[in-house]
């Protein structure tokens, strides 16, 4: 029995995938009772802290998805940079990941808030970086190589940069979860109330087009249509 690298790199992206399409919908269901005015604030405050709970396997899932991608690219020969540049790429992925964690530890704290800010920071480098490496293979400018029949991976990275544009408002809604919370635990606040409810009936439309563009992503990734 040989080890087969990209049989096990297939495996984890699988099971990334899965996390974050199962993790966003476990949010979504949760949010209804976090602005459920009718329950206690505590009670409230419960499923709000699940919510956080479930996100943190979707957020890996995520961020773990682009160093697997890349990596697989580089063994179908669709994406050139290989050998020190991967090792570089999966430290960087690996500190980014630490990152996260970190935000969801101390998620109550101003430091929390900090970390998740410096998150969403590496995000607005990224995601520019991934449709202009997207876009110009697809126009046969490279890097990646987007011949007749390979056209699917530039395409999949230009999507899942979609992906990660409306996964960083969703971010934004969650940390404004926890800034309101703290106003609400002083005491009952209408207004602040409102701006709840208001923020996450966005987030739940955007949701919608999250997941059709996530199944997207995997439908390219699987069937490799052009």
């Amino acid at each position: 029995m040989t080890f087969n690298e990209l049989l096990v790199l297939k495996w984890v992206h699988i099971v990334a995938m899965v996390y974050w399409l199962g993790g966003e919908w476990g949010v979504f269901q949760t949010s209804y009772n976090v602005v459920n005015h009718k329950l206690p604030f505590d009670e409230r405050k419960r499923h709000m802290e699940t919510a956080y709970r479930i996100d943190i396997l979707a957020r890996t899932g995520i961020i773990l998805l682009l160093p697997l991608g890349l990596h697989m690219g580089h063994l179908w020969g669709l994406q050139p940079l290989g050998g020190a540049w991967l090792v570089g790429m999966w430290l960087f992925y690996a500190g980014w990941l630490s990152l996260c964690w970190m935000a969801f530890f101390a998620r109550e704290t101003d430091k929390g808030i900090r970390y998740t800010m410096i998150d969403e920071k590496i995000r607005f480098v990224v995601i520019p970086l991934l449709i202009l490496v997207s876009i110009a293979s697809l126009l046969g400018h490279g890097p990646l190589v987007a011949g007749e029949g390979q056209k699917w991976y530039a395409s999949k990275m230009l999507l899942f940069s979609g992906t990660l544009i409306i996964g960083l408002k969703l971010r934004f809604i969650m940390r404004e979860w926890t800034a309101m919370f703290r106003i609400l635990a002083t005491g009952p606040n209408s207004e602040v109330e409102a701006k709840l409810e208001t923020s996450i009936a966005f987030g739940r439309k955007i949701a919608y087009l999250y997941w059709v563009t996530i199944l997207t992503v995997a439908y390219l990734g699987v069937a490799k249509p052009f």
